[in-house]
């Protein structure tokens, strides 16, 4: 209930506000002798009545409109003093460049191109498991799991027979056999040093890193191409960020990131834009990017949460305006452009990128001119009751009869 009186007293005293500053006098010249050019409601100025009368809208006698200097009909002149007790604030059109930095969060994750998948090469059994699960940290070599291959140690008895032979190219046929069967060069060569059958095979992690899965028991059959098990490399991490998509224009792949993490104080990761993914989520409307972090020490961990920080690559030089300044109808965007003499111009603009509460305008302004930046809705209002507004292709408005429904 509170709110709802809140909101009535607001709008009641935007109401007030406006109708005052329309009949505050912006020029000391008497109005009388001069032709109305038309007649409107001051609580609803955007409609023209071409005579007197009453106001459809609301129970008051229509305002005239008197035909004023070229110079009038273009601007809103308000007295300093009015401005100063309206608190029109003014800014200055600048050119620098766009701060794009950008705070947004993020999750770490594993990089999916980082993977080895280990498989049997043969048909076999497996013999021993050694003490692995999910989630163990393995060095590059460190033991996985012990195979029984028959067909290994058949090939291999071939090959023991034909060494005594003189016949070269058959000895190298049968070692290029042992090949093509699927056989590690290493178990090759430790089978030729000790002269004996090399029939268990023991499988070994091919990269240092996590075990995201073992799927091997002992006793159990394998077949050729099964899945034994899966390392995710740690030396490089994934860092998820959802970027919301009015901010994602400046960002580019290869651009340096900073992160920081809620369990680190007082460190900085710094990492590598490596993909803006293609798809906008539709819960959130926001792009998906990934960046690439280094882990040698190996003290960040998928899943933790981070503080990240995209700064712009290439920063260019552009016009920049306080997003305050802005007056968006939802059509087009409007600046209240401060003129000499206290006179005030409505001008359509075109508006870029924000960032840091300022927006890029891509045209309608010049550097060194002002705008204002607090009470523009009210000198956009005044310009409304006088009929000025910013260029636009939009169709004119037709007049009313006194009376009549609009």
């Amino acid at each position: 209930m509170i709110n709802r009186l809140l909101a009535v007293v607001l709008l009641g005293a935007g109401a007030g506000a406006g109708y005052w500053l329309a009949h505050t006098p912006v020029n000391v010249a008497a109005t009388a002798e001069k032709p109305a050019l038309y007649w409107y409601d001051p609580m609803y100025p955007q409609q023209k009545f071409d005579k007197p009368g009453k106001s459809p809208f609301m129970d008051m006698q229509l305002v005239p409109r008197y035909a004023d200097s070229a110079a009038d009909n273009a601007a809103v002149q308000i007295d300093p003093r009015v401005s100063q007790n309206l608190g029109v604030r003014l800014a200055t059109v600048t050119r620098g460049v766009l701060a794009s930095t950008l705070e947004v969060s993020g999750m770490l994750a594993f990089n999916d191109r980082d993977v080895a998948v280990v498989q049997a090469r043969a048909d076999g059994f497996v013999e021993r498991v050694y003490d692995r699960a999910p989630g163990d940290v393995l060095k590059a070599g460190a033991p996985l799991v012990d195979l029984l291959i028959p067909e290994w140690a058949a090939t291999q008895e071939e090959f023991l027979a034909l060494r005594g032979s003189a016949d070269a190219s058959l000895l190298a046929a049968a070692r290029q056999r042992l090949r093509l069967s699927g056989m590690p060069a290493g178990l090759i060569a430790q089978m030729e040093r000790s002269g004996r059958v090399q029939s268990v095979v023991t499988v070994t992690s091919p990269m240092s890193g996590v075990v995201q899965s073992l799927e091997v028991r002992e006793g159990m059959t394998v077949a050729a191409g099964q899945t034994l098990a899966r390392i995710n490399g740690l030396d490089r991490l994934w860092l998820q960020v959802a970027v919301p998509q009015a901010q994602s224009g400046t960002l580019a792949v290869g651009q340096a990131v900073e992160s920081r993490f809620a369990g680190m104080p007082g460190q900085t990761f710094k990492g590598t834009l490596s993909a803006i993914l293609p798809a906008i989520a539709a819960d959130s409307r926001t792009v998906q990017v990934r960046v690439e972090l280094p882990n040698p020490d190996g003290m960040l961990r998928a899943g933790m949460t981070a503080q990240v920080r995209l700064a712009q690559t290439s920063p260019q030089s552009v016009l920049q305006v306080p997003s305050e300044a802005l007056i968006r109808t939802g059509k087009r965007v409007v600046v209240m452009l401060a003129e000499e003499g206290g006179h005030f111009r409505p001008v359509e603009v075109e508006a870029g990128a924000e960032s840091q509460d300022q927006t890029v305008i891509r045209s309608g302004l010049q550097e060194g001119q002002q705008v204002v930046a607090s009470g523009q809705f009210l000198l956009d209002s005044e310009a409304s009751l006088r009929g000025i507004s910013a260029p636009s292709s939009g169709p004119s408005e037709m007049s009313m009869q006194p009376g009549a429904q609009p």
